[in-house]
């Protein structure tokens, strides 16, 4: 873990009220990887007070750096902050945090499920499977149709399914109703997103008596990142566990 100044490379809007920061900060972007977390000062001095955890969306090799994005859901004063910023600008960061995903060297299908926001986490991921030569589908929900992550920024061989709550695209309802024709498919499973679409992938996986492993990467609330706060505390079969600390990568039946 790295406590660091990140400059900012570039920064744009990436659709509707999402945001698409490029940050360099060699020390972070050596060691991360999909599905980890980093915290990130939401402003100059102390409002807000407390940091924000932020996925790991996208890294790049420029040069001999290893550069990395975060794609912000602008939502209040913190991310408002963040989405302003311009390049050459500086951000207080430190990281990596958390067990990000593991894809098991054999697994060849990845189904990937996103909820909302969540997909930011998952592109990294799907990168990385694409550029290895495994197959892969998402599966990505939203409450309308310019809230999808566009098509056009992921790399062409993955397959997107999309669903909306509005009937806007893709299919009418939650994402969850797609997982059970895919999940045969798959070889692992691997998700992001709101604590209702994880419960409601669990009853799927249960119902359809399936046993492929899935890790579910769990959006809590952090005030320090490193488990010393007990913020992020969830109830597991194997007891009370820390998003931050033993997360946010869990399987998806010892949470749900």
């Amino acid at each position: 873990m790295h406590l660091e100044r990140a400059v900012v490379v570039s920064s744009e809007r990436a659709y509707e009220n999402t945001h698409l920061l490029w940050l360099s900060a060699p020390a972070v972007g050596l060691t991360a990887g999909a599905g980890q977390f980093l915290m990130v000062r939401c402003g100059e001095g102390h409002d807000p007070l407390l940091p924000r955890p932020m996925s790991f969306h996208r890294f790049r090799r420029t040069g001999d750096e290893r550069q990395f994005a975060m794609l912000l859901d602008i939502r209040g004063r913190g991310t408002e902050w963040l989405a302003c910023r311009e390049a050459g600008d500086a951000i207080d960061i430190f990281g990596p945090l958390g067990r990000g995903f593991a894809v098991d060297k054999a697994s060849q299908n990845l189904l990937l499920v996103a909820g909302g926001v969540g997909v930011a986490a998952l592109v990294a991921l799907a990168d990385e499977a694409v550029a290895d030569g495994r197959s892969v589908t998402l599966l990505q929900g939203a409450k309308t149709a310019a809230r999808l992550f566009p098509t056009a920024l992921l790399p062409p061989e993955v397959e997107v399914v999309t669903a909306t709550d509005d009937d806007s695209a893709g299919r009418h309802g939650p994402v969850t109703d797609l997982l059970a024709q895919h999940l045969p498919w798959a070889d692992q499973v691997f998700a992001c997103g709101p604590t209702p679409m994880f419960r409601a992938m669990a009853t799927v996986v249960r119902q359809e008596a399936s046993r492929k492993p899935v890790q579910a990467l769990l959006e809590e609330r952090m005030a320090c990142g490193t488990g010393v706060c007990y913020s992020c505390a969830v109830f597991t079969r194997r007891g009370v566990r820390l998003v931050c600390k033993d997360g946010p990568r869990f399987e998806l039946r010892e949470v749900f």
